[in-house]
């Protein structure tokens, strides 16, 4: 039983068959013009860009294993360290992308809020909890020296 997924494309055209007299519409030559390296058979010149593609040099990096510093769409985090969170908040606060925006440690790029990291730069004396932030090894370990919490 024959059924839709074992249909094939047909013709009721016959291929065409080239050099076979000129009622063919591709007699003599077949198309190729006359003399020359392009009506030999088995000979092509070879394209002249080739040569050129080949003298480039292959860089590292390009394509699917292009480095993260070249990706231009990559959202870069907002860098505040342990010292400017020791000025701008209170002793029990609690540290968010959307808090660092009021106490203006971040300025308004997008709609939507910045990638924060925080950075151990600095000493911090103040019990803080973060959320919704990245937070590094140095900076974790000062965070939590001072009684302070990261989620």
């Amino acid at each position: 039983m024959t059924g839709l997924h074992s249909l094939k494309r047909t013709s009721d055209r016959p291929k065409q068959r080239v050099g076979r007299g000129q009622s063919s519409g591709r007699g003599k030559t077949s198309g190729r013009g006359t003399k020359g390296q392009n009506a030999r058979s088995g000979r092509k010149k070879r394209p002249e860009w080739r040569d050129i593609i080949k003298k480039l040099p292959k860089r590292r990096g390009y394509g699917k294993n292009r480095g993260r510093t070249v990706v231009s769409d990559r959202q870069r985090a907002v860098i505040i360290s342990l010292e400017q969170l020791e000025r701008a908040f209170d002793a029990g606060a609690e540290v968010t992308p959307k808090t660092l925006k009021t106490h203006d440690l971040l300025s308004e790029r997008s709609v939507k809020f910045p990638f924060v990291k925080i950075v151990g730069g600095g000493t911090l004396s103040k019990k803080l909890s973060f959320k919704d932030c990245a937070v590094t090894a140095s900076a974790k370990v000062a965070i939590e020296k001072a009684g302070g919490t990261v989620a």
